[in-house]
């Protein structure tokens, strides 16, 4: 387990020396890694750091509002609206990989365009070891990994937090005074909930998604989950009413792990997983049925794509 004091301290020199006197944004997501790596720059460089937050209209549902709210005490901080930029990116795009790729390339061009108006020649991410792991082995491209482009118009990529595991930036975020909403928040992908829809992204199907997680988070919560969330992964036919349906499927997948290279699903009573059924069918038309799903990591990873 990491010495938090003794990272913070090392973290914030290395990251005063690489950058120096130049200014630089920070990639805001809101998650744990993203809000320490922001942190950690603040507490470096201060005035010269610009957080920047991309609403990509793949966030939870929320997730804007609380980012302006918990993050307040950063003047600078920046919301760029790019829903209809990484939409238009992804429209027709059915591979996983070539998705990540997709989006961690719009990811760059926002940032490369708000470094732009601040005068800011590096950027700092929330990069952490297992996004390395599983990028560098294959297994899937991270969109601040593997899913970068070749060319990105940045002087240097900072990184403070690229050799910790999820737990571990957790025991930092506390060292740091985090709020709790940040510390312990359960991971959300990089890409958000395009990976959570198998196939094309659609306002639809992302719709479906982001309610539908919003449900899982809520009734799970006691379940105290390392990770839990909803997939639309497909469509099939029901019945609502007296008519028959062909809504989308969704897939609800909850977690147990240290640090997200290994899981094992979580045994949920017959009880929650009727109400979570119950709520996410019962508010939505276009949902046909809802499957639980049983499959540890290995074989399967935790998200869908």
């Amino acid at each position: 387990m990491v010495d938090a004091e003794s990272f913070i301290e090392e973290a914030v020199a290395e990251i005063r020396d690489e950058v120096g006197d130049a200014n630089a944004v920070i990639a805001l997501s809101g998650g744990v890694d993203s809000s320490v790596a922001a942190a950690l720059a603040y507490r470096a460089i201060g005035e010269q750091l610009t957080p920047v937050y991309v609403d990509t209209g793949l966030m939870r549902k929320g997730e804007t509002e609380g980012i302006r709210e918990i993050f307040s005490f950063m003047e600078s901080l920046r919301v760029v609206d790019a829903h209809e930029r990484f939409f238009d990116a992804l429209s027709g795009v059915v591979d996983p990989e070539v998705k990540r790729e997709v989006i961690g390339e719009q990811f760059i061009r926002e940032f490369e365009r708000e470094a732009k108006e601040t005068d800011a020649d590096y950027l700092v991410q929330g990069t952490i070891y297992p996004d390395r792991i599983e990028s560098e082995g294959g297994i899937k491209s991270h969109h601040n990994v593997g899913g970068l482009p070749d060319v990105v118009d940045f002087e240097g990529i900072v990184e403070p937090v690229r050799d910790l595991y999820k737990d571990e930036v957790r025991e930092v975020a506390r060292a740091l005074d985090l709020e709790e909403v940040v510390a312990e928040r359960m991971p959300f992908p990089g890409p958000g909930l395009a990976v959570r829809v198998i196939g094309e992204v659609t306002q639809e199907k992302v719709e479906v998604a982001r309610e539908a997680c919003h449900v899982v988070e809520e009734e799970l919560e006691e379940y105290d989950p390392w990770q839990a969330f909803a997939a639309v992964v497909g469509k099939g036919t029901g019945v609502k009413g007296d008519n028959r349906v062909h809504g989308w499927i969704v897939a609800v997948r909850s977690v147990e792990s240290r640090d997200g290279m290994t899981a094992r699903a979580q045994e949920l009573s017959w009880e929650t997983l009727q109400r979570i059924q119950s709520r996410i069918t019962g508010t939505n038309d276009n949902v046909a049925r809802v499957v639980y799903d049983v499959t540890h990591k290995p074989p399967a990873t935790i998200e869908y794509e």
